[in-house]
């Protein structure tokens, strides 16, 4: 297209204007203005590719762009926010001093009104003037014309005021409200097809003070998280329209447009620090907007508005739509666990879910509602507590749930209303009482249960008051408890003797009179540690070598940790769980060191710790030689007497026998 036309386009008081550039690129030399003013003496914004410069001016003109000036650097695009009578004007972009596209821009003269669907609206607008009628009217075209309908009206010479709420098929029935003071129009539960285009006419004599109003009611729409929306136009073409334009947010950014008039059909999804980018889809035939692969951040209300071709007041031209869109994550499924702070006598409950917003999470029993807890900003962590009777038969359920779906987690209270345990942990010989927390058996039943890991629960202990008995089964479980157990007559109270790691495990108390009760106990039982054994590692003594080199042991040990510190600083740790036969960690430290170590055992209960005596395990390994020089001197000498002595002996036999043989040679021959 020429870019020696002007373009003329009108904007909405207090929307945001974005002037294309509509460069494809930008090369390394190029300056690029945008002036404003018919003589486009003033410059408001600039780039300066070779001194890599972006400036905005908004404190020229007295500071009537001042906080309103948005440039885009990469795109070269100037948006113009919250727009005033003040910034009507012309507005003309020049590359390297040549004129490239030249703006004019108007404010539409009409009031903006917006509201939810649902909703109630008033239109009004003060008006001190004297009046024999007030009329309100409602612009509307279908494809061949435009038509005005009369919705209410104030008659001062007939003392009367009618509202037309049977017009255009009822769509108005009972939902209009006309104040006979103000003049005001009240619409009561507003719907899309209220949307349009409201007139209020003031008649004085022959002369009509028109005031227009161009309403928009947000239709609300929910989304989940990475879906897909469209924002239809209600369009099935857009060949009567002149413009279309997106806008998102309470400032009307620009986000979408096509332009018929100068060929324009642009997406501007760099807008809002790019959370549009690669996201938007501009249908080229209906005008409608996708948002692809939605997130939070898309959250806000959206605008559509489109200028019409056919020739009304510009007023009257105007059409709007709007929409509230929302985005919701996928709800997770709330988790519902045992409250075991709490020292109540009934089952402490808690139902919890993380990194939630906008929701409301609710305890029901059956269909009735309990108690709920609602949050609009993320929330890292939301729970809601419940308490229960440990024998109820009721239903329960915890709901998480947003505007757009839910999610249900049900109680099972035989499952989770165990009682909490108590964490008892003892070594090997001691005694372990587990109290009963009575003072008295008044009555009932008092059994004592025990279930070590894949066990059967068994019975222990009990007292019954109604047959003034008092038992201790200590033969069950191959007679691990035979005379350990000792039951207290008075308080019920339970008394294990000589603990071993057998009677580790789950223990119960079920007391059962007027109300049931249950308390639970978790023992574990930790043999007595030995002490750890410091020894030298003279597999590792090498002549040439100037570090000591040790090993810390211990023997038939479980659930252990085994250490090494250097003072307080722990230097090395080994652990076992299931029984070892032999654990061992080894240690390097220099035959001079000054420094104090030790080698300690520990469990959950005790420790035990060996001091390092470095001058008496680490002599150098020279002087393991030398020492032992003297007693290796002594044995060679021993053998090599051993030897000596053994070859006496063979040289005498040898000799002997020799003589022997000659004598007898002499007697023969004689």
């Amino acid at each position: 297209r020429s870019y020696d036309e002007d373009e003329l386009t009108h904007v909405t008081e207090g929307d945001a204007f974005t002037l294309n550039s509509d460069l494809i690129e930008m090369k390394d030399d190029d300056v690029i203005q945008w002036r404003c003013g018919y003589t486009e003496n003033t410059v408001i914004a600039e780039i300066n590719k070779q001194a890599n410069r972006f400036t905005v001016y908004e404190d020229v003109l007295d500071g009537k762009f001042r906080d309103r000036l948005k440039l885009n650097i990469r795109t070269a695009s100037l948006t113009i926010t919250n727009i005033t009578n003040e910034q009507i004007t012309y507005y003309t972009l020049q590359i390297n001093g040549v004129r490239k596209r030249k703006v004019n821009v108007g404010i539409l003269g009409v009031n903006l009104v917006s509201v939810m669907k649902g909703d109630s609206v008033t239109l009004n607008r003060k008006f001190t003037g004297m009046h024999d009628k007030i009329q309100w009217r409602l612009s509307d075209d279908d494809d061949k014309r435009r038509f005005e309908t009369l919705l209410a009206e104030i008659n001062k010479e007939t003392d009367s005021m009618t509202v037309y709420d049977d017009v255009l098929d009822g769509r108005f029935r009972h939902r209009l409200k006309l104040d006979n003071q103000t003049g005001s129009l009240t619409i009561t539960n507003a719907t899309t097809e209220d949307a349009g285009c409201y007139e209020r006419a003031n008649i004085m004599k022959n002369t009509r003070y028109i005031s227009n109003f161009l309403l928009a009611v947000f239709d609300e729409i929910s989304m989940f998280k990475g879906d897909s929306v469209t924002l239809n136009s209600g369009r099935s073409e857009i060949m009567g329209y002149e413009w279309i334009r997106w806008r998102i947010g309470n400032e009307n950014l620009l986000i979408a447009e096509i332009n018929k008039r100068v060929n324009r059909f642009t997406v501007y999804d760099d807008v809002l620090d790019g959370r549009f980018r690669n996201r938007l889809k501009l249908d080229n035939q209906t005008g409608s907007l996708t948002i692809t692969n939605i997130t939070t951040e898309h959250t806000g209300p959206y605008k559509l508005q489109m200028k019409s071709e056919r020739e009304w007041s510009f007023s009257k031209s105007f059409s709007i739509k709007a929409f509230s869109v929302s985005v919701y994550a996928h709800l997770p499924v709330p988790v519902i666990s045992r409250d075991c702070s709490s020292s109540s006598s009934y089952c402490s409950l808690v139902c919890s879910v993380v990194n939630v917003s906008h929701v409301s999470l609710s305890w029901y029993k059956g269909n009735s509602l309990l108690s709920s807890i609602n949050v609009s900003d993320l929330s890292i962590s939301l729970s809601l507590p419940l308490e229960v009777e440990y024998q109820d038969k009721n239903t329960y359920s915890c709901v998480l749930n947003n505007p757009i779906s839910n999610q249900t987690q049900h109680l099972d209270i035989s499952k989770l209303c165990q009682p909490c345990r108590d964490e008892i942990s003892v070594k090997e010989g001691d005694l372990l009482t587990l109290n009963s927390d009575l003072t008295e058996i008044m009555h009932g039943l008092i059994q004592w249960k025990f279930g070590p890991v894949n066990t059967i629960v068994q019975i222990i202990a009990e007292i019954n008051k109604q047959a003034n008995s008092m038992t201790v089964y200590d033969d069950v479980l191959d007679g691990r408890f035979r005379d350990r157990l000792k039951l207290d007559n008075q308080t019920g109270s339970l008394i294990i003797t000589d603990i071993t790691t057998e009677h580790a495990g789950n223990y119960k108390i079920q007391i059962m009179g007027a109300k049931q009760a249950l308390k639970a106990f978790s023992i574990s039982v930790y043999a007595r540690l030995p002490v750890p054994v410091i020894s030298r590692n003279f597999s590792q003594c090498f002549s040439s070598s100037s570090y000591c080199s040790l090993v810390c042991s211990v023997v038939n040990v479980s659930h252990v940790t085994l250490s090494w510190y250097k003072g307080n600083s722990l230097l090395s740790s080994i652990s076992v769980s299931d029984l070892s036969i032999s654990l061992s960690l080894p240690l390097e430290v220099e035959y001079q060191d000054k420094n104090t170590y030790s080698c300690v055992i520990n469990n959950p209960i005790s420790n035990q710790t060996q001091h390092l005596d470095i001058s008496k395990l680490c002599h150098t390994c020279s002087d393991s030689v030398h020492c032992c020089g003297s007693t290796e001197a002594v044995i060679r000498l021993v053998l090599s007497a051993l030897v000596g002595v053994a070859t006496v002996i063979l040289v005498v036999y040898d000799i002997r026998s020799r003589r022997a043989a000659q004598d007898q040679e002499h007697i023969h021959t004689s």
